[in-house]
């Protein structure tokens, strides 16, 4: 589980906490939704940043895969639209 602060435009901010899953599973929607955005057509304009996606690992390499995640997710949660 990944601990994020949002912070909204009337600048209130949020602790929320979700999993890896709910990260891409908005990704696979936001890239439905949004084709021409998430550069389907033409990669050149995509502009919905980029998430790895669901991996299976042992349980012994859980918290390895979860910081592994971390800088992409940081990445992905700090892009603002233009």
């Amino acid at each position: 589980v990944y601990i994020i602060n949002v912070t909204w435009s009337d600048l209130t901010s949020q602790i929320i906490y979700r999993r890896y899953s709910k990260f891409f599973d908005l990704q696979m929607q936001l890239l439905d939704k949004f084709p021409i955005e998430g550069g389907q057509k033409d990669p050149k304009q995509r502009i919905i940043p980029f998430l790895p996606g669901k991996i299976l690992f042992r349980r012994s390499h859980v918290r390895d895969v979860a910081v592994k995640r971390l800088k992409p997710i940081d990445e992905y949660c700090r892009v603002r639209a233009p």
